[in-house]
Protein backbone atom coordinates (compact mmCIF):
# COMPACT_ATOMS: atom_id res chain seq x y z
CA UNK A 1 0.00 0.00 0.00
CA UNK A 2 2.73 2.66 0.65
CA UNK A 3 4.59 1.86 -2.38
CA UNK A 4 0.88 2.27 -4.27
CA UNK A 5 0.65 5.87 -2.49
CA UNK A 6 4.52 6.60 -3.28
CA UNK A 7 3.74 5.87 -6.81
CA UNK A 8 0.82 7.77 -7.10
CA UNK A 9 2.70 10.70 -5.46
CA UNK A 10 5.05 10.38 -7.82
CA UNK A 11 3.09 10.02 -10.91
CA UNK A 12 1.23 13.82 -9.54
CA UNK A 13 4.51 15.13 -9.12
CA UNK A 14 5.46 14.21 -12.52
CA UNK A 15 2.50 15.79 -13.85
CA UNK A 16 2.61 18.84 -12.08
CA UNK A 17 6.29 18.88 -13.99
CA UNK A 18 5.03 18.95 -17.11
CA UNK A 19 2.24 21.62 -16.59
CA UNK A 20 5.27 23.65 -15.12
CA UNK A 21 7.54 23.13 -18.16
CA UNK A 22 4.61 23.74 -20.72
CA UNK A 23 3.69 26.91 -18.52
CA UNK A 24 6.85 28.05 -18.71
CA UNK A 25 7.63 27.15 -22.45
CA UNK A 26 4.85 29.04 -23.60
CA UNK A 27 4.16 32.24 -21.35
CA UNK A 28 8.30 33.32 -20.62
CA UNK A 29 8.66 35.25 -23.84
CA UNK A 30 4.64 36.77 -22.93
CA UNK A 31 5.57 40.31 -21.85
CA UNK A 32 1.90 40.45 -19.70
CA UNK A 33 2.54 36.85 -18.80
CA UNK A 34 5.83 37.08 -18.07
CA UNK A 35 5.74 37.30 -13.94
CA UNK A 36 4.12 34.48 -13.62
CA UNK A 37 5.52 32.27 -15.76
CA UNK A 38 8.65 33.44 -13.20
CA UNK A 39 6.77 32.53 -10.05
CA UNK A 40 5.95 28.79 -11.98
CA UNK A 41 10.04 28.37 -13.20
CA UNK A 42 10.46 28.94 -9.07
CA UNK A 43 8.20 26.64 -8.25
CA UNK A 44 9.72 24.16 -10.60
CA UNK A 45 12.75 24.32 -9.04
CA UNK A 46 11.86 23.57 -5.37
CA UNK A 47 9.23 20.72 -6.90
CA UNK A 48 10.42 17.25 -5.88
CA UNK A 49 9.64 13.65 -5.35
CA UNK A 50 8.29 13.98 -1.97
CA UNK A 51 7.05 17.23 -1.38
CA UNK A 52 4.52 18.84 -4.18
CA UNK A 53 2.19 22.05 -2.49
CA UNK A 54 -0.87 21.13 -3.31
CA UNK A 55 -2.53 23.35 -6.20
CA UNK A 56 -5.37 25.80 -5.82
CA UNK A 57 -5.58 26.83 -9.39
CA UNK A 58 -8.87 26.71 -11.05
CA UNK A 59 -9.69 25.85 -14.93
CA UNK A 60 -12.97 27.36 -15.93
CA UNK A 61 -14.98 25.06 -18.47
CA UNK A 62 -15.03 26.55 -21.87
CA UNK A 63 -17.06 24.54 -23.80
CA UNK A 64 -18.37 25.48 -27.21
CA UNK A 65 -20.98 23.12 -28.49
CA UNK A 66 -23.45 23.43 -31.82
CA UNK A 67 -26.87 23.76 -31.76
CA UNK A 68 -27.23 22.37 -35.04
CA UNK A 69 -24.45 21.55 -37.75
CA UNK A 70 -22.80 23.89 -40.40
CA UNK A 71 -24.24 23.64 -44.14
CA UNK A 72 -22.60 23.55 -47.36
CA UNK A 73 -22.60 27.51 -47.35
CA UNK A 74 -20.86 28.96 -44.76
CA UNK A 75 -19.35 32.75 -45.70
CA UNK A 76 -18.97 34.39 -49.02
CA UNK A 77 -17.24 38.04 -48.94
CA UNK A 78 -17.08 39.77 -51.87
CA UNK A 79 -14.45 42.73 -52.62
CA UNK A 80 -15.04 44.29 -49.02
CA UNK A 81 -13.03 47.86 -48.01
CA UNK A 82 -13.23 49.65 -45.32
CA UNK A 83 -11.99 53.18 -44.76
CA UNK A 84 -11.70 55.26 -41.42
CA UNK A 85 -10.89 58.58 -40.29
CA UNK A 86 -8.93 58.82 -43.94
CA UNK A 87 -7.15 55.47 -43.51
CA UNK A 88 -7.40 52.56 -45.92
CA UNK A 89 -7.36 49.47 -43.36
CA UNK A 90 -8.72 46.88 -46.01
CA UNK A 91 -9.25 47.00 -49.63
CA UNK A 92 -11.50 44.10 -52.36
CA UNK A 93 -11.06 41.38 -49.29
CA UNK A 94 -13.02 38.59 -51.22
CA UNK A 95 -12.82 34.68 -49.14
CA UNK A 96 -14.90 31.91 -49.78
CA UNK A 97 -15.30 29.77 -46.45
CA UNK A 98 -15.87 25.99 -46.10
CA UNK A 99 -16.46 23.69 -43.92
CA UNK A 100 -14.02 22.77 -41.25
CA UNK A 101 -12.65 26.41 -41.22
CA UNK A 102 -10.54 27.04 -38.78
CA UNK A 103 -8.42 30.15 -39.86
CA UNK A 104 -5.96 32.53 -37.82
CA UNK A 105 -6.09 36.04 -39.35
CA UNK A 106 -3.53 38.11 -38.85
CA UNK A 107 -2.27 41.62 -39.77
CA UNK A 108 0.96 44.29 -39.54
CA UNK A 109 -2.40 46.89 -38.47
CA UNK A 110 -4.64 44.84 -35.64
CA UNK A 111 -7.07 48.18 -36.19
CA UNK A 112 -7.70 46.35 -39.59
CA UNK A 113 -8.65 42.89 -38.32
CA UNK A 114 -10.78 44.38 -35.66
CA UNK A 115 -12.65 46.27 -38.02
CA UNK A 116 -13.23 43.12 -39.96
CA UNK A 117 -14.49 41.14 -37.25
CA UNK A 118 -16.85 43.74 -36.43
CA UNK A 119 -18.28 43.59 -40.29
CA UNK A 120 -18.64 40.00 -39.84
CA UNK A 121 -20.31 39.73 -37.06
CA UNK A 122 -22.46 42.62 -38.01
CA UNK A 123 -21.67 45.30 -35.38
CA UNK A 124 -20.06 47.52 -38.31
CA UNK A 125 -20.88 47.62 -41.91
CA UNK A 126 -17.98 47.73 -44.64
CA UNK A 127 -18.15 50.65 -47.03
CA UNK A 128 -18.43 48.35 -50.36
CA UNK A 129 -18.86 45.04 -50.95
CA UNK A 130 -20.71 42.45 -49.14
CA UNK A 131 -21.03 39.63 -46.73
CA UNK A 132 -23.39 37.04 -46.79
CA UNK A 133 -23.42 34.02 -44.39
CA UNK A 134 -25.12 30.62 -45.52
CA UNK A 135 -29.10 30.42 -43.83
CA UNK A 136 -27.72 27.32 -41.47
CA UNK A 137 -25.22 29.31 -40.03
CA UNK A 138 -25.53 30.89 -36.67
CA UNK A 139 -22.67 33.30 -35.13
CA UNK A 140 -21.05 34.25 -32.08
CA UNK A 141 -18.06 37.18 -31.23
CA UNK A 142 -15.82 37.77 -29.01
CA UNK A 143 -14.66 41.35 -29.73
CA UNK A 144 -11.34 42.64 -28.46
CA UNK A 145 -13.32 45.97 -27.25
CA UNK A 146 -15.78 44.67 -25.00
CA UNK A 147 -16.58 48.39 -23.51
CA UNK A 148 -20.15 48.85 -25.06
CA UNK A 149 -21.47 45.60 -23.70
CA UNK A 150 -20.92 47.23 -20.05
CA UNK A 151 -20.86 50.72 -20.05
CA UNK A 152 -23.88 52.20 -17.99
CA UNK A 153 -25.21 48.85 -17.34
CA UNK A 154 -25.49 48.48 -13.37
CA UNK A 155 -26.85 44.67 -13.92
CA UNK A 156 -25.69 42.28 -11.69
CA UNK A 157 -24.39 39.39 -13.42
CA UNK A 158 -26.99 36.88 -13.59
CA UNK A 159 -29.07 40.17 -14.97
CA UNK A 160 -26.43 40.91 -17.39
CA UNK A 161 -26.40 37.24 -19.03
CA UNK A 162 -29.82 36.88 -18.67
CA UNK A 163 -30.86 39.24 -21.48
CA UNK A 164 -28.64 37.24 -24.18
CA UNK A 165 -30.36 33.73 -22.68
CA UNK A 166 -34.18 31.80 -24.58
CA UNK A 167 -34.25 30.47 -20.87
CA UNK A 168 -34.48 32.85 -18.50
CA UNK A 169 -34.08 30.56 -15.50
CA UNK A 170 -31.69 31.77 -12.89
CA UNK A 171 -30.40 28.15 -11.90
CA UNK A 172 -29.57 28.08 -15.50
CA UNK A 173 -27.70 31.58 -16.01
CA UNK A 174 -25.92 30.49 -13.32
CA UNK A 175 -24.65 27.43 -14.32
CA UNK A 176 -22.83 29.17 -17.64
CA UNK A 177 -21.81 31.86 -14.67
CA UNK A 178 -20.13 28.65 -12.89
CA UNK A 179 -18.89 27.56 -16.28
CA UNK A 180 -16.39 30.85 -15.94
CA UNK A 181 -15.75 30.08 -12.18
CA UNK A 182 -18.34 32.98 -10.91
CA UNK A 183 -20.56 31.46 -7.94
CA UNK A 184 -22.19 32.53 -4.94
CA UNK A 185 -22.33 35.88 -3.99
CA UNK A 186 -19.94 36.68 -7.36
CA UNK A 187 -22.62 36.20 -9.55
CA UNK A 188 -24.24 39.11 -8.16
CA UNK A 189 -21.70 41.64 -8.61
CA UNK A 190 -22.50 44.68 -10.57
CA UNK A 191 -20.90 44.32 -14.12
CA UNK A 192 -19.73 48.41 -13.49
CA UNK A 193 -17.18 47.00 -11.24
CA UNK A 194 -15.48 44.33 -13.19
CA UNK A 195 -12.02 43.79 -14.39
CA UNK A 196 -10.71 43.28 -17.37
CA UNK A 197 -10.46 39.43 -17.17
CA UNK A 198 -14.18 39.14 -15.43
CA UNK A 199 -15.46 40.83 -18.46
CA UNK A 200 -13.44 38.60 -20.74
CA UNK A 201 -15.18 35.53 -18.80
CA UNK A 202 -18.59 37.10 -19.17
CA UNK A 203 -18.36 37.56 -22.72
CA UNK A 204 -17.42 33.59 -22.89
CA UNK A 205 -20.16 32.47 -21.30
CA UNK A 206 -22.47 34.70 -23.43
CA UNK A 207 -20.78 32.74 -26.59
CA UNK A 208 -21.55 29.06 -24.48
CA UNK A 209 -25.07 30.36 -24.16
CA UNK A 210 -25.68 31.07 -28.29
CA UNK A 211 -25.25 27.62 -29.22
CA UNK A 212 -23.43 29.17 -32.37
CA UNK A 213 -22.10 26.91 -35.44
CA UNK A 214 -19.06 29.92 -36.36
CA UNK A 215 -17.20 31.47 -33.52
CA UNK A 216 -15.51 34.95 -34.10
CA UNK A 217 -12.68 35.67 -31.67
CA UNK A 218 -10.84 38.81 -31.55
CA UNK A 219 -7.40 37.89 -29.40
CA UNK A 220 -9.49 35.70 -27.10
CA UNK A 221 -6.46 35.52 -24.44
CA UNK A 222 -6.77 39.01 -23.86
CA UNK A 223 -6.86 39.43 -19.94
CA UNK A 224 -6.95 35.63 -19.41
CA UNK A 225 -4.96 34.24 -16.46
CA UNK A 226 -2.90 30.77 -17.77
CA UNK A 227 -5.26 28.48 -16.88
CA UNK A 228 -8.12 29.86 -18.96
CA UNK A 229 -6.11 30.80 -21.49
CA UNK A 230 -5.22 26.42 -21.95
CA UNK A 231 -8.45 25.56 -21.47
CA UNK A 232 -9.49 28.43 -24.42
CA UNK A 233 -6.99 26.81 -26.47
CA UNK A 234 -8.05 23.32 -25.59
CA UNK A 235 -11.95 24.25 -26.62
CA UNK A 236 -11.13 26.22 -29.91
CA UNK A 237 -9.20 22.82 -31.09
CA UNK A 238 -11.96 20.64 -30.14
CA UNK A 239 -14.89 22.98 -31.78
CA UNK A 240 -16.47 20.86 -34.31
CA UNK A 241 -17.52 24.09 -36.04
CA UNK A 242 -16.31 27.15 -37.95
CA UNK A 243 -13.42 29.02 -36.10
CA UNK A 244 -12.23 32.56 -37.46
CA UNK A 245 -9.66 34.35 -35.28
CA UNK A 246 -6.74 36.44 -34.40
CA UNK A 247 -4.21 36.16 -31.35
CA UNK A 248 -0.70 37.12 -30.43
CA UNK A 249 -0.60 33.51 -28.44
CA UNK A 250 1.87 31.88 -30.97
CA UNK A 251 0.83 28.38 -29.47
CA UNK A 252 -3.11 28.97 -29.68
CA UNK A 253 -1.94 30.15 -33.58
CA UNK A 254 -0.42 26.74 -34.22
CA UNK A 255 -2.54 24.41 -32.60
CA UNK A 256 -5.87 25.79 -33.71
CA UNK A 257 -5.46 27.37 -37.31
CA UNK A 258 -5.66 25.04 -40.48
CA UNK A 259 -5.69 27.99 -42.65
CA UNK A 260 -3.84 31.06 -42.24
CA UNK A 261 -5.22 34.70 -43.75
CA UNK A 262 -2.91 38.24 -44.23
CA UNK A 263 -5.52 40.94 -44.11
CA UNK A 264 -3.44 44.34 -45.66
CA UNK A 265 -4.33 47.44 -47.22
CA UNK A 266 -3.67 45.74 -50.70
CA UNK A 267 -5.44 42.96 -50.81
CA UNK A 268 -5.46 39.66 -48.91
CA UNK A 269 -2.97 36.50 -48.63
CA UNK A 270 -4.94 33.38 -47.87
CA UNK A 271 -2.64 29.89 -47.41
CA UNK A 272 -3.98 26.48 -46.62
CA UNK A 273 -1.16 25.92 -44.04
CA UNK A 274 -0.31 26.38 -40.37
CA UNK A 275 0.88 29.23 -38.82
CA UNK A 276 4.32 28.21 -38.29
CA UNK A 277 4.50 27.06 -42.02
CA UNK A 278 3.34 30.52 -43.07
CA UNK A 279 5.60 32.81 -41.07
CA UNK A 280 8.50 30.36 -42.32
CA UNK A 281 7.64 29.80 -45.56
CA UNK A 282 10.05 31.65 -47.99
CA UNK A 283 7.83 32.03 -50.72
CA UNK A 284 5.30 33.16 -48.32
CA UNK A 285 7.92 35.96 -46.99
CA UNK A 286 8.32 37.02 -50.97
CA UNK A 287 4.71 37.43 -51.26
CA UNK A 288 4.23 39.23 -47.97
CA UNK A 289 6.67 41.54 -48.71
CA UNK A 290 5.16 42.26 -52.27
CA UNK A 291 1.83 42.70 -51.19
CA UNK A 292 2.72 45.33 -48.51
CA UNK A 293 4.97 47.19 -51.42
CA UNK A 294 1.59 47.27 -53.87
CA UNK A 295 0.32 50.67 -52.67
CA UNK A 296 -2.61 51.07 -54.75
CA UNK A 297 -2.51 47.85 -56.14
CA UNK A 298 -5.30 45.13 -54.66
CA UNK A 299 -4.08 41.29 -54.96
CA UNK A 300 -5.19 38.58 -53.63
CA UNK A 301 -2.61 35.55 -52.87
CA UNK A 302 -3.76 31.84 -52.66
CA UNK A 303 -2.16 28.82 -51.99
Amino acid sequence: MANRQKSDQNKKTEDKRKELIDFIARFSANASKSRQATSRKKLLEKLNIDEMPQSNRKYPAILFKMEREPGDQILNIENISKTVDGVQLFSNISLRLKGGDKIGFISRDHVALSKFFDCLAKEDQPDSGKIEWGQTIQTAYLPNDNHKYFTDNDDSLVDWLRQYSKDKDETFIRGFLGKMLFSGEETLKKVSVLSGGEKVRCMVSRMMLNGANCIILDEPTNHLDLESITTMNNSMKDFKGIVLFTSHDHELMQTVANRIVEITPNGTLDKMMTYDEYINDEEVKKQREAIYNASGKTKKVKA
